[in-house]
């Protein structure tokens, strides 16, 4: 059973004990009453260390009103390294979730067909995906599922945050190009070669190439996954970044149109970003305009009602519309607000009144957005103008996206207004003045 088939069969037991077993786990025997299947082939299915014939998974999976798809299985999995089992959900929910979610976490949201395009695309020779979203809306848990299915089949696999550079890297292309090298060898476990490789009279360029394709690739026979997390900060870096996703673009043709036997044809590039590009790029040039885009969206009500399931909160069905009014489906806000009403820390009527206060549990979520919009004076008087105009404003197209790129808004045809009740109320506060 894959990652995604183990999640989907895990959330659904959850739900069934929720509303049929007063809120409690199946014990394995019940699981085989209610199944027909015994118990050790129960266990084998829990503990995802041994094959379980398909129509097994199937009977279990219908138990739940599943239907098992192709992307529930995979073809092996070792007993020498077998994916982790889940933590009880008791476990789970002692501190709230931020940031990525373990693979088999019960409160991963599926949100298809993105994922199913994510893995499938990762396996053809050449592939260029392009992850978008606002921060903290899934994209690295996203993109995680895609790497444990890789790394299932037998890939290699590096992922380099841009987060993580220094400033100083990015003085040049040179500088850039040498320490990204640095990282995806040190990813794959290999001797730091970039300096037998560097030849400063060819070019940063030309140097970080060869040193892909004379070393990296040839390296093993196995495929190898790249991906490039956080993106976006390189688009402060103009001088560094138009030559840089140059190069990727060059990388994208090569892999595409290599011959079987080249080391290209292994090569699969996956870009995580959370604004629109503001890089001034030939479109022959540009790695953004090629390739499969992935844009991940708010959660519907459908999702939030789910996912109050999982948390194990009854009245699911309220809870999730006022929840999507108050938070307009954020992937991160909803976690953190089902978080702390599963432990009864606060009610909804006293979350959706203290939403604005500066004891709110979103206190520090609200700093950090308005400590971006106090260093960039030109998205803190466009925010402003879109909580005080209660029909939305028309904005600068390169600020309206922007905002966009924080999730703090969505456009209404051409206006923009606040993307949820929450920011609404928050800036309209500490702006309105």
């Amino acid at each position: 059973m894959s990652v995604q088939g183990w999640q989907r069969l895990q959330a659904a037991e959850v739900c069934s004990a929720s509303q049929d077993n007063q809120n409690k786990p199946y014990t394995l025997e019940q699981l085989s009453e209610r199944t027909g299947l015994s118990v050790r082939t129960l266990t084998k299915i829990r503990r995802r260390q041994q094959p379980v014939d398909q129509p097994s998974l199937a009977a279990c999976f219908a138990a739940f009103g599943l239907v098992l798809e192709a992307d529930d299985l995979i073809r092996q999995i070792s007993d020498a390294d077998p994916t982790p089992i889940a933590d009880p959900p008791e476990r789970l929910l002692q501190v709230p979730l931020k940031g990525q979610l373990p693979v088999d976490s019960l409160f991963y949201i599926y949100r298809a067909p993105a994922e199913t395009l994510l893995t499938r695309e990762i396996a053809q020779s050449g592939a260029l995906i392009r992850v978008k979203a606002p921060k903290q809306f899934g994209k690295t848990s996203l993109v995680a599922r895609g790497l444990a299915q890789a790394e299932s089949v037998g890939f290699r696999t590096a992922v380099v945050s841009l987060q993580l550079a220094d400033s100083t890297v990015f003085g040049s292309v040179s500088q850039f190009l040498r320490w990204l090298c640095a990282m995806v060898t040190r990813s794959l476990g290999l001797a730091d070669r970039v300096e037998e490789f560097w030849n400063p009279l060819l070019g940063g360029s030309y140097s970080c190439n060869d040193y892909f394709e004379s070393y990296l690739l040839p390296a093993s026979a196995s495929p190898f996954l790249l991906v490039l997390d956080e993106v976006n900060v390189l688009f402060q870096y103009p001088e560094v970044s138009a030559d840089f996703f140059g190069m990727l673009r060059a990388w994208h043709e090569q892999s595409r149109h290599d011959s079987e036997t080249g080391e290209w044809q292994k090569f699969r590039l996956v870009l995580v970003y959370s604004t629109e590009i503001f890089v001034p790029l030939p479109i022959h040039q540009s790695p953004f305009n090629v390739g499969l885009l992935i844009e991940l969206s708010g959660f519907t009500q459908e999702q939030v009602q789910a996912l109050v399931t999982r948390y194990r909160i009854a009245s699911a069905e309220p809870y999730a519309a006022q929840l999507l009014n108050l938070l307009g489906g954020h992937p991160y806000l909803t976690q953190l607000a089902l978080f702390h009403l599963s432990h009864q820390r606060i009610t909804l009527n006293e979350l959706i009144q203290t939403v604005a206060m500066p004891n709110s549990i979103f206190s520090s979520h609200f700093n950090q957005q308005f400590g971006y919009l106090e260093a960039h004076p030109e998205l803190k008087e466009a925010m402003r103008q879109v909580v005080l105009s209660p029909t939305g404003v028309e904005l600068y197209p390169t600020i309206g996206l922007k905002l966009r790129g924080m999730g703090l808004i969505r456009f209404q045809n051409e206006f923009a207004v606040s993307s949820c009740v929450l920011y609404q109320n928050y800036f309209a506060k500490v702006l309105g003045n």
